[in-house]
């Protein structure tokens, strides 16, 4: 379905226990639904709250979690160590009667691709993937609302697939809006046979994904889709993940750099990376055995480092293979 259509919801990735504890410690950081405070979040992001590594060890758990780099892995035809992480955030949305965010509003999205703000380039052919983004849903559809649209790509002849992707706002020299109504006016006045193919090939095609606690929806950077409404007064959680290739650099780390947390007096990233598994470090970046960079000197720095932590330098000491 990722290779054909362009996404996949999947169930029981990581155990649900574990996306309940992490719903559980990432509550308290976000506004009461109907709260004066939620009125005001009108777009995406935690304000760097819930940025990868969180004050949440369940979410950090999750962005690394065996399970869901094979999965990453296998959708990309690669290694888990050839993979590297992008993003990780979690981050809520309200059902709002207002639109403060004015034509920037999240509450009703127009139909976008999401490459634009994590790559410096374009999409590579359909065949040859960089990256999966990853929506992993804390909440029930049916009492929250807020489904994901998506439109299915059918084919290597669907037009609503032919690229260049530049028919939406924020392209090619068009302005950034993303509330649908104001999107959609705007194209037809500054470029009416956008608007024209947006309204024949997207919208129509739209299907909505239903979710329930614990399911991921793994897409495309050049899947078309969408964010809808949520009921009235209704709160949805999400955490927010997207990984690459390790040889596409192009694709942006949307956060401030792992080693940044080092220092926090909760020392998280530290801890975390001194037990992490080998696969989990190169995730992160961590240089993976047999690298240039370990040399026997090397190796004992690092043990220094993080060796009172509990690193394991000994996969980092073998000899290379000649």
């Amino acid at each position: 379905s990722w290779r054909e259509a362009g996404y996949a919801l999947v169930e029981n990735i990581v155990p649900l226990a574990l996306v309940e504890r992490a719903k559980a410690e990432v509550l308290p950081f976000f506004p009461e639904a109907g709260s004066p405070e939620s009125e005001a979040v009108t777009d995406f992001g935690s304000q760097g709250e819930m940025e990868f590594p969180t004050a949440s060890d369940a979410l950090n758990e999750i962005t690394l979690h065996p399970r869901l780099l094979e999965a990453v892995a296998q959708l990309l035809g690669i290694s888990i160590r050839d993979c590297r992480l992008t993003q990780s955030e979690a981050w809520a949305k309200y059902g709002r009667d207002t639109r403060g965010g004015a034509n920037l509003d999240n509450q009703d999205q127009r139909m976008h691709v999401d490459y634009p703000n994590h790559t410096l380039t374009h999409p590579a052919d359909w065949n040859s993937p960089e990256g999966v983004e990853i929506i992993l849903y804390f909440d029930d559809v049916t009492t929250c609302g807020g489904a994901t649209e998506l439109v299915p790509r059918q084919g290597p002849s669907d037009p609503a697939f032919e690229g260049p992707f530049v028919r939406t706002p924020g392209l090619s020299g068009l302005d950034f809006v993303n509330d649908r109504e104001e999107a959609e006016a705007y194209l037809k006045r500054a470029a009416p046979e956008i608007a024209r193919w947006r309204e024949e090939n997207l919208y129509p095609r739209a299907r909505a994904a239903h979710f329930t606690p614990g399911t991921f929806l793994l897409y495309r950077h050049d899947m078309w889709h969408r964010g809808t409404p949520l009921l009235p007064g209704a709160k949805r959680l999400v955490q927010n993940l997207t990984f690459r290739r390790s040889d596409c650099e192009w694709i942006s780390t949307l956060h401030t750099g792992w080693a940044w947390a080092m220092y926090r007096p909760s020392k998280v990233m530290v801890r975390m990376l001194a037990t992490a598994s080998v696969d989990q470090r190169c995730v992160l970046g961590f240089p993976a055995p047999g690298h240039a960079y370990w040399t026997p000197e090397t190796v004992e720095a690092v043990r220094a480092r993080y060796g009172p932590l509990g690193m394991d330098l000994a996969p980092y000491a073998a000899p290379r293979e000649p």
